[in-house]
């Protein structure tokens, strides 16, 4: 494909054939909506590069599979809908707490057990704060759209490998079935040196790499679990991202990532057109959080804050965090696959306001 065409494509489908161009040829899946295009997709193109496609008997040998994969230092990925991302959760820790790269590929929907297929975001704790057992961390990108969704794709394999940490995408079923115009983009796939640690094989020139998350003596695991956290600490200086629109006169601000951002951008520009100032501050990734950009706004005086979200308020946590007590906090939210209208939203913006305006 060119990387200057536009095309239009499905979510899923151009989220896979981003994966193939940011140079992963090894995918492990397992099908279930809303998700199943991307496995679909791999399985058709995989062959035809020379790649790698297996269909696991379970999400959980998917997951191991790419720790096998990731351990001999190239680049691979998984990807499952919610019920499935919580089956990983031990080898995406056995991931961490071996220092892999890789991508896990998240498309939400209602939930918890079985839920429902529609989106959803109610995998945010899990993502960001739960994603496996332990002291841990995971990359979390929260694309709004399909091309951002390409885009973060590229910077989550880029980032993975630099820190030597799993990335995960959290989209949800929306962004995984429509349909948008989208271009790939013109940039050379990046190459780590992976030879210090990965089990690519060392024909005699070197002693063996074993990668492994386990450590009998409790001072040689903590000691490893600290040298983590301090890369995690150089992630969250460099790399921590956010949009801000209409914020440099808003009075009140409304948080949101993901597809909900979509919709709360049309209820913040009918909100200003009644003469509300509000504006509008969204996550582009969830772990690291954008805490800054929110106390600021807090800081400089805004009145009012609203979270809004497709779960039963989750991200509210991290906002009331950042907000730390300096104005009233508020939540607004559908959950189980209903999505939320602009009318809605905008409805809870006038309430936040009041009488203001």
């Amino acid at each position: 494909m060119s990387s200057t065409q536009k095309m239009l494509m499905k979510g899923n489908e151009a989220l896979a054939e981003a994966a193939i161009q940011a140079g992963c040829h090894h995918f492990f899946g397992y099908p279930i909506t809303p998700q199943t295009e991307v496995a679909a997709y791999m399985a058709k193109k995989m062959p035809k590069i020379g790649g790698t496609y297996m269909q696991a008997e379970s999400e959980i040998a998917a997951i191991n599979m790419v720790y096998g994969a990731a351990s001999a230092g190239v680049r691979a990925m998984t990807s499952s809908s919610s019920p499935g991302i919580s089956l990983k959760s031990e080898g995406i820790s056995y991931l961490a707490g071996s220092d892999l790269p890789c991508l896990i590929v998240n498309v939400q929907r209602g939930s918890p057990g079985l839920g429902g297929i529609q989106p959803s975001q109610a995998d945010y704790w899990q993502a960001t704060r739960a994603p496996g057992h332990g002291d841990l961390h995971v990359l979390v990108f929260a694309p709004s759209s399909i091309q951002e969704m390409v885009d973060m794709v590229f910077d989550a394999f880029d980032l993975a490998d630099c820190y030597r940490m799993p990335a995960m995408i959290l989209a949800d079923g929306m962004l995984g079935q429509m349909m948008e115009p989208i271009s790939f983009p013109e940039k050379q796939v990046k190459t780590y040196d992976k030879s210090g640690w990965s089990t690519s094989g060392h024909q005699h020139k070197r002693a063996h790499h074993i990668v492994n998350s386990l450590y009998l003596q409790p001072e040689e695991l903590e000691a490893k679990i600290l040298e983590r956290f301090q890369r995690y600490e150089e992630v969250k200086a460099k790399h921590t991202r956010c949009e801000e629109y209409l914020m440099e006169d808003a009075e009140y601000v409304v948080v949101a990532y993901g597809a909900t951002s979509r919709i709360v951008r049309s209820s913040v520009n009918s909100a200003r057109e009644k003469g509300i100032k509000v504006g509008l501050i969204r996550p582009l990734t969830l772990w690291p959080y954008p805490y800054a950009p929110i106390e600021k706004a807090a800081e400089r005086g805004a009145k009012a804050f609203l979270s809004v979200e497709m779960s039963m308020g989750q991200m509210v946590d991290d906002v009331r965090i950042a907000v730390n007590g300096r104005a009233p906090v508020s939540f607004f939210g559908r959950t189980g696959g209903v999505i939320p209208t602009p009318a809605e939203v905008l409805s809870e913006i006038e309430k936040m306001a009041g009488g203001d305006r």
